[in-house]
């Protein structure tokens, strides 16, 4: 009948003691009644009531740092924290307190709970001293102290509108954190490829210079110096107005025969370092016609300086440009972050659902590998008033389960058009499916079909409610190989908010 309690330092295979809790002079019953009075939840009991309860609930003083319960034990106890306070954490969420219980709080299990076991492992932060009253005691507290049913209902509404938000903050922490990492990794390929490329181009660059002096003091005719840079011309147009089945290699295996070819011609005109210069030209949309047409041009002294000047000119716009690409990849996606949050904007607007599809799954860049992504977007659909913002977290809901159902790789589908009165728009995903036994609870509050610790089964639970408070429909139709989420909102809702 007695809760029980364990100090950390013990092993945590052993059994917890409660006996070692119990203070050796049980407090006086007048000094319990008064100290029951500082609980807020009692101002109403009489004397006799505060007095039957100090008669039979159980006493316990801890140190700072007990195990008071372990998560998964069998709960017996309602417990009246008098001193204190006492943090419940759950072993397989994270360091978040689940629970926090302080001196005038009544927790533990309470009458008409349903309540059977610990929801995680309670701990003592200072010295605790708490009274415990035990479950078969119950009916009798209710029928001499009616006021304890009162009492009892108003903590259970309370408690579950606690955890509730408790639960409902860890999934928005949780959806935040791979949202993170999502854009993490989006933006560290432009971000790593701009730093590369300007770490190099600097040394490209005295390298170009030093080639250039080495062109220049060839002294050069005034025709041959034009000839070659008609040639520079030429060859600057072709790469211009390239075909790329022409110019540019179709695979990798061409691509390197392309570079062999061209380091093969290096070489036969006594090129140097031609194994470094092969690859600037090659990556290059240079057509090999253009090589050919230098060497009918020039005699070979001029060929190996002006191809190497040549090559370092590609290696620095090549840097370059990556630089420009990057910054623009850096750029779009901050863009994609603003409009995803409506960055200061109004919490309603007119909400284009097309781009918004597009802007969230801007976030998933880094998961769709191995995903086929397909989209049909009705480009006349009417915008919809909205919370865009909040939309935007139920598309995320829905393409992230969808992508976790797919796991080794499969089709994506995203599509919007009208359907009378109403926007729909739908999320496909060839994952494994719903059982059709569960389809009907996965909307419910911590349902989730997920292993443990990979969700908290409230992501379509809080997309369900966005969508009920735009006075929409969330829907499911799932079998093996497909599954497809729906969701309806009316286009005429500018006075629904």
């Amino acid at each position: 009948m007695a809760t029980t309690f364990q100090l950390v330092n013990q092993p945590a295979e052993a059994p917890i003691d409660r006996q070692s809790s119990m203070p050796e002079r049980p407090t006086p019953i007048p000094e319990r009644i008064a100290a029951l009075r500082t609980i807020p939840s009692f101002t109403d009991l009489t004397d006799s009531d505060l007095e039957w309860i100090a008669t039979h609930v159980e006493e316990r003083r801890t140190e700072s740092g007990a195990l008071i319960f372990r998560e998964g034990e069998p709960a017996h106890h309602m417990n009246l924290i008098l001193e204190g306070e006492i943090q419940v954490r759950r072993r397989h969420s994270g360091p978040m307190a689940l629970f926090i219980g302080r001196a005038g709080q009544i927790t533990g299990k309470l009458p008409y709970s349903r309540m059977k076991t610990y929801g995680g492992d309670g701990y003592t932060t200072g010295r605790c001293w708490a009274l415990d009253l035990h479950e078969d005691l119950f009916p009798e507290m209710l029928r001499v102290i009616p006021a304890m049913g009162q009492i009892s209902v108003s903590i259970l509404l309370d408690r579950v509108r606690e955890v509730t938000r408790m639960e409902q903050q860890a999934e928005k922490l949780a959806a935040l954190g791979k949202l993170a990492a999502n854009l993490a990794h989006e933006l560290n390929n432009p971000a790593s490829a701009a730093q590369r490329s300007a770490a190099s181009i600097f040394s490209e660059l005295r390298d170009y210079g030093d080639r250039k002096y080495t062109l220049g003091a060839l002294a050069l005719k005034a025709e041959t110096a034009a000839s070659l840079q008609d040639w520079m011309v030429e060859a600057r147009n072709a790469m211009a107005s390239y075909q790329p089945d022409s110019a540019l290699p179709a695979s990798p295996m061409d691509a390197v025969d392309r570079e062999a070819t061209i380091l093969a011609w290096l070489e036969k005109h006594n090129v140097p370092d031609a194994w470094n210069v092969a690859p600037a030209i090659a990556e290059s949309a240079t057509p090999l016609r253009n090589l050919e047409d230098f060497t009918d041009r020039f005699s070979d002294d001029i060929v190996a300086a002006a191809i190497t000047t040549y090559s370092s000119a590609l290696r620095v716009e090549r840097m370059a440009q990556t630089i420009v690409t990057s910054t623009v990849r850096i750029f779009d996606l901050i863009s994609a972050i603003k409009a995803y949050s409506y960055m200061d904007q109004a919490p309603i607007q007119a909400v284009d659902l097309s781009q918004s599809l597009e802007v969230t799954l801007s976030m998933f860049g880094s998961r769709l590998a191995g995903i086929a992504l397909e989209t049909d977007f009705d480009p006349d659909l009417p915008a919809v008033h909205a919370y865009g913002s909040e939309l935007n977290q139920v598309f995320t809901a829905l393409i992230e389960n969808a992508l976790d159902a797919m796991p080794e790789g499969g089709l994506l589908r995203l599509s919007t058009r009208r359907s009378g009165a109403f926007a729909l728009i739908e999320v496909w995903d060839t994952g494994a499916g719903v059982p059709a036994d569960l389809q009907t609870r996965i909307f419910e509050p911590f349902f989730t079909t997920k292993a443990v610790g990979s969700g908290l089964g409230l992501g379509l639970d809080i997309a369900q409610r966005i969508v009920s408070r735009h006075s929409g429909f969330l829907t499911v139709a799932s079998q093996p190989g497909q599954t497809c989420f729906q969701i309806r909102l009316p286009l005429d809702q500018a006075q629904a908010y």
